[in-house]
């Protein structure tokens, strides 16, 4: 199966959006591959460690807002 891992990082950075709290913090509980791979793209803080949430970057809110409301709200 040939993976689109840029596709699986969209949804996740979407999802992650759920999760918001606390002025950009958002809970990491998602696959540590695609969170790595966020992480690496500077959308998200390193999601190693012990804390159970991560903080967006600037531009890593504003994306999974905008992805969020694309792929999962109504029109």
């Amino acid at each position: 199966m040939d993976i689109d891992h840029d596709r699986i990082d969209d949804a996740v950075l979407a999802l992650l959006y759920l999760g918001l709290h606390d002025g950009g913090r958002t809970w990491k509980g998602f696959d540590w591959e695609a969170m790595n791979r966020l992480h690496e793209k500077g959308l998200i803080s390193d999601p190693v460690g012990k804390a159970k949430s991560v903080i967006f970057t600037e531009d890593g809110e504003r994306r999974s807002k905008a992805l969020f409301h694309e792929m999962f709200c109504k029109k």
